[in-house]
């Protein structure tokens, strides 16, 4: 399948739907996922065209790391989470739903149950809560 450009994560990079971003550099974005697991569920992705980790060019997927385990650290501090979950999904087989490479981040604790993958929207006020105490206990 060739890269769909109009992808939704390609229109948050292009500003063209809003999202409340926690970190930004020259390579990667991270922001709040608009439908969370759970509170601080949080999304890194690179600004290059790649649909999954086998496609995306290798310095790209470096960036990708780093700031993956950066904006991770955050959110287990902002959310005093004793554990922290990473995802990343390739292909529909996979349960991927936008191909465009994301790694997502999850605040962990025992007893607590994931909500259900893409299925309630949040609060954006709530989210934009969650983004500045993220973007606080950044590093």
């Amino acid at each position: 399948m060739a890269y769909d450009r109009n992808n939704i994560f390609a229109r948050i990079l292009r500003d063209e739907i809003p999202s409340h971003r926690v970190y930004e550099d020259d390579v990667t974005l991270a922001f709040m996922d608009v439908m969370p697991q759970a509170d601080g569920h949080t999304l890194v992705i690179p600004k290059v065209e790649a649909e999954g980790i086998l496609d995306v060019p290798p310095e790209a997927l470096s960036a990708l790391a780093l700031t993956t385990q950066r904006v991770a650290r955050a959110v287990k501090k902002a959310f005093d989470a004793p554990g922290i979950l990473i995802a990343q999904l390739n292909g529909r087989a996979a349960g991927q739903s936008v191909f465009h490479i994301h790694f997502h981040i999850l605040p962990r604790r025992e007893g607590l149950e994931l909500r259900f993958h893409a299925r309630d929207m949040a609060d954006p006020k709530l989210l934009g809560e969650h983004a500045a105490r993220i973007r606080a206990a950044l590093d």
